[in-house]
């Protein structure tokens, strides 16, 4: 099993090229709403926007990429805008999957998927098994995810997995049983649609994130948004909790005392 470094126990190697990029999609109702559109507009136009930011890390080099497509707590919202929401994501999968294997883009999806439809359950299943072969690009949908629930399930499992009674567990008893145990941690975090915060998305993976917000609406968030936010994170410097010097390899000069002088 291949296991990535965690940020808060080792410095993680980095590049001016994020490995992993994570991006809520925020602003779609927004979107519609200033044309006179339905919500769902907005959310098929956002489709074509994942098709782009896609083609765009393929283009990039960019070798994971994580969308927040429909939160635990996205259940509160309107009954007929769930509704519509399901099915564009079956008829999302039925249409792009054959394109995302031809291009050598893995597909994995997380979240409690229980509480989706069965057809849903069987269609997620049959396109992660169609692309499991491909390595170009792994992109992973978040559905029905919430960072707390990942956590509580990866506890669950860690427990399960070890029934011993034992005085204390680590990070690294805990890490292979979260839902993106496959991957590195999100180098880059984007949200877009002018939102400040992370809404309950991969708390444990964000520790040392690069955190991008742009007022952007998703269906409007286009290569040269994207390339914005590359050039963000270029600009960064990632410490990991060392200073400055540290990251840059050189020491400041030592500190003289300036008191009174006392000769022995």
């Amino acid at each position: 099993m291949v296991r990535f470094a965690s940020s808060t126990r080792d410095v993680p190697n980095t590049s001016a090229v994020p490995r992993h990029v994570a991006i809520i999609m925020d602003g779609n109702g927004r979107w519609a709403k200033k044309r006179l559109l339905p919500r769902v507009a907005g959310h098929h136009r956002g489709v074509d926007t994942v098709r782009a930011t896609v083609k765009t890390c393929l283009e990039r080099g960019i070798e994971y990429l994580t969308l927040f497509a429909f939160s635990s707590e996205n259940w509160r919202r309107p009954e007929e805008e769930v509704s519509l929401l399901m099915q564009l994501f079956v008829r999302a999968l039925k249409e792009e999957v054959k394109k995302l294997d031809r291009n050598g883009v893995r597909l994995r999806v997380i979240g409690d998927l229980s509480r989706f439809d069965p057809d849903l359950q069987a269609l997620i299943a049959a396109s992660e098994e169609r692309t499991a072969g491909n390595d170009r690009l792994v992109l992973t949908i978040a559905a029905n995810y919430g960072g707390r629930w990942d956590i509580l399930q990866a506890v669950n499992r860690m427990l399960n997995s070890d029934q011993e009674a034992r005085a204390e567990w680590s990070e690294s008893d805990l890490a292979p049983h979260l839902a993106m145990s496959y991957a590195p941690e999100p180098d880059l975090f984007i949200r877009t649609g002018g939102e400040q915060r992370i809404s309950n998305f991969l708390l444990w993976q964000l520790a040392y994130s690069e955190l991008y917000f742009t007022e952007v609406l998703w269906p409007e968030f286009d290569a040269r948004a994207f390339e914005a936010a590359l050039t963000s994170y270029q600009q960064r410097e990632r410490r990991f909790g060392r200073t400055s010097e540290q990251v840059l390899g050189t020491s400041l000069p030592a500190v003289v005392p300036t008191g009174p002088r006392i000769d022995a």
